[in-house]
């Protein structure tokens, strides 16, 4: 075969467990509008409309559950084509995400499907809101079942990709360390795009965009000298659970 001929490069693949509609955008949006601006395949995997616990503003202003849950699917739908992006729904119902055998078999589908390079997640604790470690168990307990060639599910299995935390809403609460620190400047304006998709938590909007200033001045304090320079560096922050594989130290 020539090498003119030969097939296309199959894309990388980022896989991302969410517990609520609009989780993977506050915390991850920046990383997903660079991984698709790079042509890479983002699959989100949106356990909850965030219907019961993250909805205030709509169940004040008199909404039934059936209408709040298609606000937050819209809402989360076009967030995620904003940044470039699929979104499956599993409707698992938040406050509280109840982990079980048939939700996290769902996850592991996912797994077999995207093949991901990389995951991300919500870290392991989280104090004020007890879906999100539900999310992250499950998100990992099927990266692990996915991995497995005995388990009963369709497609071939999976490597092991790299699992990344994104930050939660409190994380000197919920033992968050920045561990690495991720440029978002290029994709800013589409983080921002997509989190005014989220009308229903408003609120959030200055709060995500105070905190990317912030991460971006960590960001650039850890890359190079202090030179008290103005700059407009944007950033999100990860923690990683497993070992970073690597052949040389960078």
């Amino acid at each position: 075969m020539t090498e003119a001929n030969a097939p296309a490069p199959t894309p990388r693949s980022t896989l991302v467990v969410t517990a609520h509609a609009g989780d993977f955008v506050w915390r991850a949006g920046g990383a997903i509008a660079l991984a698709a601006s790079r042509g890479e395949k983002v699959t989100i995997a949106c356990l909850t409309f965030g219907e019961r616990g993250e909805s205030a503003k709509a169940w004040r202003e008199g909404r039934r559950l059936d209408e709040i849950k298609a606000m937050r699917r819209d809402e989360a739908e076009r967030a995620a084509a904003t940044l470039g992006a699929e979104v499956r729904f599993f409707d698992a119902g938040d406050y509280p995400l109840l982990e079980s055998a048939e939700l996290t078999d769902q996850l592991v589908a996912v797994y077999r499907d995207v093949q991901p390079d990389v995951v991300l997640t919500h870290p392991t604790e989280d104090p004020y809101n007890g879906d999100h470690p539900a999310a992250n168990r499950m998100a990992l307990q099927a990266r692990i079942l996915a991995q497995a060639i005995g388990y009963p599910a369709e497609g071939d299995v999976i490597g092991a990709p790299p699992v990344f935390y994104f930050e939660p809403h409190q994380p000197e609460m919920s033992g968050f360390r920045p561990e690495v620190l991720l440029d978002i400047t290029e994709v800013w304006d589409t983080k921002r795009k997509a989190m005014e998709c989220l009308g229903a938590q408003q609120h959030l909007w200055a709060y995500y965009s105070d905190l990317a200033v912030r991460r971006g001045v960590q960001l650039r304090r850890n890359a190079g000298p202090n030179l008290g320079l103005a700059h407009t560096t944007l950033a999100e922050a990860y923690m990683r659970p497993f070992p970073q594989i690597a052949k040389e130290l960078a």
